[in-house]
């Protein structure tokens, strides 16, 4: 079901829910074709994936739509508790067998899923007039309750805390997404005071996160050496001033080829970016995520970067 087919509701919940499920597919979206990323698809290609494509990840982000509209409405104006967890846990593994189906089983969005899911659940069971930290809180509270009915199987991220002593998805969730509001947040906001192109401050945004994240995604592909090279490298970006400058430029090639060299990929950042995208709109009350114009005017210039 589409977000319109949504939209035709009378009540101002489902109404507000078909909202944020667009809001999260459209800062998917985004995500997706902001270029040139890092290891990630993008407009150029798959990045270091070799089962996705950016119409892939579309269609992915497509078919979890209703389903982040279905978390938020059953969210609607509740308070956190362990089963609002355990309902929203099960909306969460049908948007995964969606996902799994448009995409013949590849993941795409398992990660965004409980990103957006959480932030959108916590937007609908917040006052409208709350801000991108009480939003980030709620889910804080929503996430310390435990999933009863957690499958035996243990997924990728799960064993990269355990191996790596991490902090994970949930503990991400667990801490009010700090990642997202104390970093990617206000990066992105910084760059667009500074008035630079949106897709520079995007893509500051995004690496100011892979900067700072331990990133799972990273850490399960590629071990240490892999979240070493990966944080290292987007600091040396912003250091050197930004994706705007031709220094900023020239260093986040340099970590691009070692990622594709690695063959790894961000996507636990991704994820969280995606995140930032989606609370820095409903933060400003955007009825929509605009697509980087920007970018698609110079496409053919910069996807060569």
């Amino acid at each position: 079901m589409a977000a319109s087919q949504f939209a035709v509701a009378k009540s101002p919940d489902a109404k507000r829910s078909a909202l944020l499920g667009a809001l999260a597919r459209q800062a998917l979206v985004a995500e997706a074709e902001l270029t040139p990323k890092p290891g990630l698809v993008d407009r150029r290609g798959s990045g270091a994936h070799t089962d996705l494509s950016l119409d892939v990840m579309r269609r992915s982000a497509l078919a979890i739509e209703p389903f982040i509209s279905r978390m938020a409405l059953q969210s609607a104006n509740e308070r956190p508790s362990a089963r609002l967890r355990a309902t929203l846990a099960g909306i969460g593994r049908a948007a995964e067998s969606a996902m799994l189906r448009v995409t013949k089983g590849s993941n795409t969005h398992k990660g965004a899923i409980w990103t957006l899911g959480l932030l959108a659940a916590s937007a609908a069971a917040t006052q409208y007039t709350c801000g991108a930290f009480d939003i980030a809180r709620t889910a804080a509270v929503i996430a310390s309750f435990d999933d009863e009915q957690t499958s035996t199987f243990i997924s990728h991220g799960q064993i990269v805390v355990k191996k790596f002593g991490v902090t994970g998805a949930r503990g991400e969730a667990m801490q009010g997404f700090p990642h997202i509001v104390t970093v990617g947040l206000p990066m992105l906001r910084a760059r667009r005071d500074d008035l630079v192109p949106e897709s520079i401050a995007r893509l500051d945004a995004l690496l100011s996160i892979m900067a700072e994240l331990d990133d799972t995604c990273l850490l399960y592909r590629g071990g240490e050496t892999a979240l070493h090279e990966a944080k290292n490298g987007a600091a040396a970006v912003i250091r050197a001033g930004g994706t705007g400058t031709a220094c900023g430029q020239e260093r986040l090639r340099a970590l691009d080829r070692r990622l594709l060299e690695l063959g790894v990929s961000p996507g636990g950042s991704a994820d969280l970016f995606a995140g930032a995208l989606f609370l820095d709109a409903v933060d400003r009350n955007q009825p929509e995520i605009q697509p980087d114009e920007s970018m698609l005017e110079k496409e053919d210039e910069t996807v060569r970067i």
